[in-house]
């Protein structure tokens, strides 16, 4: 019986955050280790430091200074640049941590962690130089 109580301590949270065209999955375990980022260390992956706040501030509000030595992720992101990943991760790091402790749901959303933002490149359009910038129009 042993086997039975290894796995259910080995208990991985699944989510997905989202920002522009950035999508980070994350698998969550709660168990000392370290958080990976494409095969990175998630510090070497995000190493400006305003970036390394942002992943971090979901485990803050959850009052965990140091989040490796509680839990231990894989997190495979793609698309965007930087901040839209660091972003994506900070909402899927956010979404499982409610999945695991769902207590922290109401501080996680009053910090705005919560919420996908929306906001998107708009598309170009036809006959414009750019979404919206025309080309230049004399009268005369």
């Amino acid at each position: 019986m042993p086997k039975a109580d290894a796995k259910a301590k080995e208990e991985i949270i699944f989510a997905v955050g989202r920002r522009k065209t950035a999508v980070a999955s994350i698998f969550l375990k709660k168990e000392k280790g370290k958080f990976l980022v494409n095969g990175k260390p998630i510090n070497e992956y995000f190493h400006v430091e305003k970036d390394q706040a942002k992943w971090v501030k979901p485990f803050f509000v959850a009052g965990l200074s140091n989040p490796e030595l509680t839990y231990s992720a894989t997190i495979k992101v793609a698309g965007s640049g930087t901040t839209g990943q660091v972003e994506a991760v900070a909402l899927a790091i956010s979404k499982a941590l409610v999945q695991d402790l769902p207590e922290l749901r109401s501080p996680l959303r009053k910090q705005g962690l919560l919420t996908r933002d929306s906001r998107m490149v708009e598309r170009k359009k036809p006959y414009l130089r750019k979404a919206r910038k025309a080309p230049q129009w004399s009268k005369r």
